[in-house]
């Protein structure tokens, strides 16, 4: 059974066959599904909670608004 990998950036599921793997120094591996993700990462050194098309975003508003609904 092939294993499933999930998008080190945007947290999207990655078919198997397709993405790009990068290994850095310290032996961690990241997996990314698209060069869009790689390059957000990788060159622009982009945080994925402050990027509104990934799921760590997503997440974190989920968050920021709860808390703000609780307040009032």
């Amino acid at each position: 059974m092939v294993e499933r990998r999930i998008c080190s950036f945007c947290g999207k599921e990655i078919e198997p066959g397709t993405g790009r793997m990068y290994v850095k120094k310290d032996g961690s591996v990241l997996f990314f599904c698209s060069s869009k993700c790689y390059k957000n990462m990788m060159e622009l050194k982009r945080v994925p909670r402050r990027v509104r098309w990934t799921r760590e975003y997503f997440k974190e508003k989920k968050i920021r608004t709860a808390s703000k609904e609780s307040t009032e």
